[in-house]
This record gives structure tokens, sequence and C-alpha cells, in this order.
């Protein structure tokens, strides 16, 4: 899809795109999954190659962020759901002084929040290189609010783990179940380090894009941008501290569901070896009597099998009550 945005109406044109030379109130281009057709169409109004799926997906610093000629060529790698989890999908930005290219593959709420925006005079500026700076503004705003999420998930997901042992004992559930529990809550807390890790990806390549466009386009862009862009810079740097905060936490919680999980299994071994350390002194006493001697004394007692029982009772009792003494149990 080809959306032509103008700098005078501050909306997408109706009409198609114009032929070069391009009207001068075509200030930004957007394509999402263009056709051969539209990119084609693309090419020859503006004269440069429209980057491609694979050139966006390189990772090298030269690859992201260059110059060709006049313009500038950015590529920004966003998190995007996908159904093995969140993925990357690179979103291109091809900017000189009058006009702003972008390449979409997948939907950027970023993108609709700024027009939206952009459709009410925000920024009053309405230059390409200020259409960039808000374009990632807005990014810089997605972000945070997936910082945000993530953190409330990791709030409560801390909640549900330190009170697990807490609530299972009051309602006096198997440790096996609790460690199923604890084993969930392990597979959310490492679903949500990947979408940190996803994240961390977007803002390290932002914080790394605005420099340069401010180096590179210093000559375009206007005083008021540029104290945008000083602001912009401050907020990625907030955001990358708190994802790092974010992460940290990820790992405490997966230290701490394992720790528990360690808990609960030491737990079962006390108990089967407290059971069998209380089973081996009434075996001894049942086994010692099971011999049957002639010249056993007890075998001629009235009341020797209740003296037997007795003794193979107490003898499983006295350990217990040592173990109860001693706190094991």
């Amino acid at each position: 899809m080809l959306t032509i945005y103008s700098s005078k109406s501050r909306g997408a044109l109706a009409a198609g795109l114009p032929r070069a030379p391009l009207p001068p109130d075509v200030v930004w281009i957007d394509i999402l999954n263009g056709t051969p057709d539209e990119i084609g169409a693309v090419e020859q109004a503006t004269g440069i190659t429209v980057p491609s799926l694979a050139s966006l997906q390189e990772i090298e610093h030269s690859s992201r962020m260059r110059r060709d000629d006049d313009w500038l060529v950015l590529s920004l790698p966003l998190p995007a759901a996908a159904t093995q989890g969140t993925t990357l999908t690179p979103v291109g930005f091809v900017l000189r002084q009058s006009l702003l290219l972008t390449v979409r593959f997948d939907v950027e709420p970023a993108f609709d929040q700024f027009v939206e925006g952009f459709a009410q005079n925000k920024p009053p500026d309405g230059s390409a290189p200020s259409v960039l700076v808000g374009l990632m503004e807005a990014v810089t705003d997605t972000l945070a609010d997936r910082l945000e999420e993530a953190g409330s998930k990791l709030d409560l997901l801390a909640g549900r783990i330190f009170n697990a042992n807490k609530h299972a004992s009051r309602h006096g559930r198997l440790p096996k179940i609790k460690s199923g529990v604890l084993r969930e809550m392990i597979r959310q807390v490492g679903h949500t380090g990947q979408v940190l890790g996803k994240l961390r990806a977007s803002l390290l390549t932002l914080g790394r894009l605005v420099p340069y466009l401010e180096a590179e386009g210093k000559a375009w862009i206007k005083a008021a941008t540029t104290t945008r862009i000083g602001t912009l810079r401050a907020d990625i740097a907030s955001l990358d501290e708190y994802e790092t905060h974010l992460s940290d936490k990820v790992q405490f919680l997966l230290d701490a569901a394992l720790g528990l999980i360690n808990m609960e299994q030491n737990d079962s071994f006390k108990v089967l070896t407290i059971v069998s350390v209380v089973g081996i002194p009434p075996t001894l006493v049942a086994s010692m009597y099971g011999m049957n001697f002639h010249n056993m004394p007890e075998l001629s007692w009235a009341w020797g099998y209740p003296y037997g029982l007795a003794m193979i009772v107490l003898s499983a009792v006295v350990p217990l009550i040592f173990f109860k003494v001693r706190g094991w149990f």
C-alpha cells in the first residue's frame, strides 16, 4: 500500500503518486508491503532505489545508517508479534531535505499514532526531517509502552512467585503441584525476557540512528527540531536504563523461581529420608522377633505378641518425635 502525505493539507493525498518532479508539498511517502508496481512508481518519481527487506535486515553498522548521494538511508528493527513469539521487523527511512520515504513490511502502531498527530498540526514544522523525528518520537513512545507492560507483568509474576509457597501451604497443595506452577511462571518470565531482548535491540539501534541523523542532516534540520532531538536522545537513554533494570529483574525472578523449585524438591527428599529412617527400627525389631529361635524367652510370654507390636510402634514413634523436636518437619 502506498500513501502520500502533504505538508499543506497535513493528510494523505487522495490522488496517486504524481510524476517527477514531485510537488513541493509532498513531504512523506509511506510504503507498506509495496507491490512491484508501487515500488517502481516511487523509484521513478523520486529517483532513488527503494531498499529491499533483505538489505534492511542486515545488521552491520554501515547497512543500518549510510548516505547515498544526497539521501540518508536508515534501518530500524521494531518488535512485532508473531506465531513463534516476538520478532523484529525492519523499517526503512530514506531522507533528504524535502522528502521522507518510509518502507514498512508490517503494521506499526507508532506510525498510526504519528499520522493522527500530524493531521492536528503536530509537530508544527512539516518538513521531512521534522516528520522523521516525529516518527522516531512516536516509536519511542510505543517502545516505552511496551516496556511498561513488561514491567507490570514482571511485578505480577514476582508477587505470584514469592507468594506461591504461602498460598500452597494454606491450601495444603502437594510439592509437585507447586513446582508445576513455578515452572509455568518460569516460562512466562522467559517469554517476557525475550520481549525485552527485542525491545533492547530496537532501543540500541534507535540510540545510534538519532545522533547519526543529527550529524549528517544538520544542514536540513531547523532549530526547533534540534531541540526535539535532544529530548528524544534523553528519552532513549532513560528507556535503555529502564530496560536494563527489567532485564536484571528477569534474571532475578528466574533465579528465585528455580530456587523455590529446588526447595520443593529438597522437601520431597526430606520426607522420603524421614520415612526411610523411621521405617528402619520397626523393621529391625520385626526381623529380630521373626527369627523364631527356640530359646527366645519372649516366645513363651503370654503377652509376648502385644509386647512385640508395642516395640515396633515405639521404635517408629521415637524417631518421629526426635525429628519433630529438631524441626525437620
